[in-house]
């Protein structure tokens, strides 16, 4: 017998298939099996699982069959598995539904399938399976792939990075940086093109220079999630480069002062400080010296200076070197003279002494004063007020009956400053110095001057108590103010010099006026 292939063997499979589930060619008016539904269309991801659903109404005597569409190859008939494979499965609802399973679906399960019933002519229905696979960025297996991962070169030199991704359907590749700056492409004429992204797996870079540095990602993405990147670094060599913050530095003698330069160098650089004879500083008491990085290829370099003395006072070197070359900057610290402080004394605070209500007080006084004036009152005493005087007078005259008054013993009137020495009842026009048991200090008034002290209202022993009396005392009254009033006037005109002797003329006549009015009032 001779070789038989296994697409022969397939063939007469299917054939033996039909022969024992058709019995015969069957009754031509018997009711034909019919599909209820069509099969889905399912795509899936790699790895996950997937079933196609067939619903058949009528069987009758007839069979179901799964069979894979591109290879012809039969999964299963009825509840019974043809196709070895672990992976595929089927069931039956025990009515009209038949399932076929597919667990952890593999690229090589994309295809079409079909739902076959065994009548005459054969009855089919097909769905297609659509297996998809997220991105993935291959890693090279080339040993020299290195300097395509990494890009290293120097300035003004090439770089080109390759990025390899594969998914289905096949992914998109796009470049980026890292630190979301632009990507700078130069062509050979030095024209550049600046783009936030390239397309395509390779990324070519001409005439890379120091701000091209830094990490650039590749991210590729078929709109199956997740998408994926991968970071290449991007690293441009080249000799230092010093700049200095200031190159003139001044400051005073005992103060602190701070040097600054910036290093710009790749790779990473050996950076000092030296003075102007070549001595190299050190971190100590006198020295504080700070590196600080910015970026990738950038440094600050500060150097500070502690109580400066006049040996301080040189040119600073700052300096970095590498493999590809060496530089420095160079700083002049010279001495700020400063003008000297004036020297003042401070004005001691005297606080302000708060001022006394006025107040109308009577007080009497027993002893004997001496007048000695400066003008100003200091004591214990009242302020006194002239016109007031004049009114308080009018009102205890009209009180008794009639004027009562006592002429000031001699020495009660005075033109500067008395200080009193008890509470007594001396008025002054300053300050009183009183010998007896009391006087009054008085606040200063108008041009210094000052009226008779205020009468006791005890009236004298001369003065009659009597209702009688006293109103026949009414009429006389007017004339002993007047007397009163020229008394208190007087002593004023001999103690002013001549300067003021118009103004005391006018201020006396206004006194004498006021004066009249109130006694045509009071008669």
């Amino acid at each position: 017998m001779g070789h038989i292939n296994f697409v022969e063997l397939k063939l007469l499979l299917n054939i033996l298939f039909v022969a024992i589930l058709v019995n015969g060619h069957g009754s031509q008016t018997e009711t034909q099996p019919e599909f209820l539904a069509p099969l889905d269309n399912l795509t899936v991801t790699q790895g996950r699982d997937v079933s196609f659903t067939c619903v058949v109404n009528n069987l009758g005597q007839y069979r179901v069959a799964w069979i894979k569409s591109d290879t012809k190859a039969i999964l299963a008939i009825h509840t019974h598995m043809v196709a070895l494979n672990q992976r595929l499965s089927v069931t039956h609802n025990g009515h009209n539904t038949w399932k076929l399973h597919i667990s952890h679906v593999q690229l090589n399960d994309s295809g079409s399938y079909m739902c076959q019933v065994n009548t005459d002519p054969m009855r089919h229905q097909s769905g297609n399976l659509e297996v998809v696979v997220p991105p993935d960025i291959l890693n090279s297996n080339d040993p020299n792939s290195a300097s395509l991962e990494e890009g290293v070169a120097n300035e003004n030199g090439n770089i080109q990075l390759v990025c390899q991704a594969v998914g289905v359907p096949l992914p998109n590749v796009q470049w980026r940086r890292e630190d979301g700056k632009d990507i700078v492409i130069r062509t050979e004429g030095r024209e550049k093109q600046v783009m936030k992204a390239v397309e395509g797996e390779r990324l070519i870079l001409n005439q890379v220079q120091r701000t091209d540095m830094g990490g650039y990602l590749c991210i590729a993405s078929n709109g199956i999630p997740p998408s994926v990147s991968k970071r290449y670094d991007v690293q441009v060599n080249f000799a230092p480069s010093v700049r200095a913050g200031n190159q003139l530095v001044a400051a005073p003698v005992e103060s602190h002062v701070m040097l600054q330069c910036i290093v710009e160098a790749f790779p990473t650089p050996l950076n000092g400080w030296y003075k102007n004879d070549g001595v190299k500083l050190y971190q100590g008491e006198k020295y504080v010296i700070v590196e600080e990085k910015i970026n990738a290829f950038t440094w600050q370099l500060n150097l500070t200076i502690r109580h400066l003395q006049k040996t301080d006072f040189a040119p600073y070197v700052c300096s970095s070197i590498n493999a590809l070359g060496k530089a420095d900057a160079r700083i002049r610290l010279q001495e700020l003279r400063l003008p000297p402080k004036p020297t003042t004394t401070p004005t001691p605070y005297v606080p302000p002494t708060p001022k006394q209500p006025r107040r109308k007080q009577h007080h009497q006084s027993h002893g004997k004063g001496s007048h000695e004036g400066n003008g100003k009152g200091a004591g214990p005493g009242n302020g006194f007020n002239r016109d007031s005087y004049i009114i308080n007078h009018i009102q205890e005259n009209d009180m008794l009956g009639g004027f009562v008054s006592e002429v000031p013993p001699k020495g009660a009137y005075g033109t500067g400053a008395g200080y009193g020495s008890g509470a007594g009842g001396m008025y002054g026009p300053g300050t009183n110095h009183g010998t007896g048991p009391g006087g009054n200090s008085l606040e200063k008034v108008r041009n210094t001057q000052m009226p008779a002290s205020i009468p006791s209202r005890q009236p004298p022993h001369w003065i009659l108590n009597s209702n009688g009396a006293m109103a026949s005392s009414r009429a006389g009254s007017n004339a002993v103010l007047l007397v009163a009033v020229l008394v208190s006037v007087l002593p004023r005109w001999t103690a002013t010099r001549w300067s003021g002797l118009v103004t005391t003329l006018a201020s006396s006549c206004s006194l004498m006026i006021y004066s009249l009015l109130m006694l045509l009032t009071v008669t």
